[in-house]
């Protein structure tokens, strides 16, 4: 995963060469492998390469096109022969993924993005029309931020070098904040007004005085694929399954998998081992798996050993028991764009970074999504929507008695749920699956109730199938956690999700519901599809959850340091939340009663989060009056020295109005 940093005037003033040379620091840990840039007239271009297929080592970046466009490319092409074949005059099988992605934008133009399939970022700088474009792919795994200043735009595929090298502080965007403490923020969001993420599958279109955000594909609404026997989905499936992991095997260093014991990760990697022994392969994917001995019912080792046994090979195992607040007390000198999780093991992630070194490994492959995309959630209602919409009545009536039976529940409640799902809560009496948090400043939740509550959508009669609707809102809810893992370069790691595939969900996406989920029979059609690839053991268990005890105790361990931590914090200062309800709920926390753990464990990111930005002033407080900003220095003054604080309020921008953020 390269990185890239850019700036542009579209007034025609030059780009100063120092504003590379001062990102240049900043981006060289995630670029080790080389660096390219172009400074002339009123473009700038920086870009440091980290290579992880053979390709890429022989890409020459920025890229200049014969029609004088300027391309920057971080990504990985999974259709290159198809493209090639459509490109004969300006591409062969030796030209790298950023050759057929400009010969593709020379060709095609815009219209080139829904093209390309893979996981990429790309920004083209565009001469013949003075216009920027900044692009993403369809789901998302690559960032790409920009912020734009009157006649200046300002670039990069990491958020911190707009952040840290901005000529000004921002003020802090709070529905970003509501989203991080619920089920993730918007795709296009940031935690500073002023710097926003290009949306996926979207790409940014900006010249002077002009910006403009298009969607270049989407799934096909009408798009059906009905087979006649069972035995064809399942063939079907195995053969998108198994391409979306090829794709995803294309590296020059080995491949390292998470191999969990469920069945997301154990298909991944027996998949893997199917695709090199059938194309020859002598390097087997290396897999790393974590367990937790002190939770009596996580027994995850059993069912890893299981698949290690079956492929005849032991990977890296980490215990990830001893997890702990690593990050509670604020780190003067380092800067995190944005909050990062407080509560993790320490020894996990230094065992993690030892095996990549050791093993030379670049890549890992994820299996986030298999859960939400393969039918892991054992529910009817999307099935019955779908009957419902298209009122065939009489194969609901046979499908509505078939789910009573299995589900040992009335159909008449299955019909109600189903129906409840086309009108507005408040006229189904249906109750909400999720409410703010009760710590949360009530001025706070309502102003961001739809971040707060996951960005809810009804489903709608017409148009796409329900089961389609609930397809791409759970791909959304994806697309938003994927937005929030921030890359590390400690260790430097390239995350690869075949779930995410664009071919395997346009096929999942279109084929029936019942193919997916049937009674009794969660993930129905990849159990029966993997006959044979994965072991029964792993295919037949029951699905893989539970309920940890182990933030619990370490919230009881840890319940003076955070009851000070949360005596006067920052987020109440900022009507976040209300200080005496968070008091509380450590509290019940500390006595084995409170059920939000994860909320709670949002809360405290977002806390430690806004006292560390208190150092660097990249934020500006905005304080209702004078009794808060005299909160605040109390707030600070906690974890700093009188003079380090007086450096500090020196440096905050402080105005009247409302309180809007750090």
């Amino acid at each position: 995963m390269s990185v890239q940093f850019g700036k542009c005037n579209f007034d025609g003033k030059p780009v100063d060469p120092e504003d590379l040379a001062e990102v240049r620091p900043v981006l060289a840990p995630y670029g080790p492998d080389g660096e390219g840039y172009i400074c002339k007239d009123n473009l700038a271009v920086l870009y440091r390469a980290f290579h992880t297929t053979k390709e890429s080592r022989r890409e020459v970046q920025p890229h200049l096109c014969p029609s004088g466009a300027v391309i920057t490319w971080d990504g990985r092409l999974d259709n290159r022969e198809e493209l090639i074949g459509r490109l004969t005059r300006e591409t062969s099988a030796t030209s790298t993924d950023l050759e057929i992605v400009a010969a593709s934008y020379e060709r095609w133009g815009t219209d080139s993005f829904a093209r390309l399939i893979g996981d990429w970022a790309l920004s083209i700088w565009d001469p013949s029309t003075r216009s920027l474009l900044l692009a993403k792919d369809f789901v998302g795994t690559r960032h790409l931020y920009y912020a734009v200043e009157k006649a200046e735009v300002t670039w990069c595929t990491i958020l911190d070098p707009l952040v840290l090298f901005a000529a000004h502080p921002f003020k802090l965007e709070e529905e970003f904040i509501a989203g991080w403490l619920s089920f993730f923020p918007a795709t296009h969001l940031t935690p500073y007004a002023g710097i926003q993420a290009v949306p996926p599958s979207s790409f940014v279109s900006l010249t002077n005085g002009k910006r403009t955000i298009t969607k270049y594909w989407d799934f096909d609404a009408g798009k059906r694929i009905r087979y006649h026997a069972d035995t064809e989905y399942e063939e079907q499936f195995r053969g998108v399954f198994s391409e979306s992991v090829r794709r995803r095997l294309r590296s020059d260093s080995p491949v390292l998998a998470e191999l969990s014991g469920g069945m997301d990760s154990s298909a991944i990697v027996c998949m893997a081992d199917e695709l090199v022994l059938a194309h020859g392969g002598s390097q087997a994917v290396q897999t790393v798996s974590y367990y937790d001995d002190s939770e009596p019912n996580w027994d995850e080792s059993s069912y890893f050993r299981i698949v290690e046994a079956e492929r005849g090979r032991v990977g890296c195992h980490i215990n990830v028991g001893k997890q702990d607040f690593q990050s509670l007390q604020v780190a003067e000198n380092k800067f995190a764009a944005t909050p990062r999780p407080v509560y993790r093991s320490r020894e996990a992630s230094e065992q993690f970074a030892n095996l990549l070194r050791q093993t030379g490994s670049r890549v890992v492959l994820c299996g986030i999504a298999g859960d939400e995309v393969t039918g892991g959630v054992p529910t009817p209602i999307p099935e019955l929507e779908d009957l419902l919409a298209r009122a065939r009545l009489r194969q609901l009536a046979s499908r509505l008695k078939t789910w009573a039976l299995a589900r040992r529940k009335p159909w008449f409640h299955l019909l109600f749920e189903s129906a409840a799902g086309f009108l507005p809560a408040w006229l189904s009496g249906t109750p909400e699956i999720k409410h703010p948090a009760p710590w949360l400043n009530p001025g706070f939740s309502n102003r961001n109730r739809p971040a707060l509550l996951g960005y809810p959508r009804r489903v709608k009669l017409f148009g796409p199938l329900p089961s389609l609707q609930e397809n791409i809102a759970t791909l959304e809810a994806l697309r938003r956690q994927l937005t929030c893992d921030m890359p590390s370069s400690e260790p430097l790691f390239e995350a690869r999700y075949p779930y995410l595939d664009r071919g395997l969900l346009e096929f999942l996406f279109a084929i029936p519901r019942e193919q997916l989920v049937r009674p009794g029979q969660r993930r129905s059609l990849m159990r029966r599809a993997l006959a044979g690839i994965v072991p029964d053991a792993i295919r037949n268990r029951k699905r893989k959850a539970f309920v940890s005890r182990t933030p619990l105790a370490t919230i009881a361990a840890h319940h003076a340091e955070l009851a000070a931590m949360f005596c006067q914090p920052v987020a109440s200062t900022l009507g976040i939340a209300d200080s005496a309800a968070i008091s509380l709920a450590l509290q019940r926390a500390r006595d084995g009663q409170e059920g939000r753990i994860v909320q709670l464990l949002r809360i405290m990111e977002v806390e430690t989060w806004l006292r560390q930005m208190s150092a660097h002033t990249a934020l500006t407080l905005d304080p209702a009056g004078q009794e808060q900003k005299t909160q605040f220095a109390r707030q600070i003054s906690a974890h700093r020295d009188s003079a380090q604080l007086g450096r500090m309020l020196d440096n905050l921008k402080i105005n009247g109005g409302q309180n809007h953020g750090v």
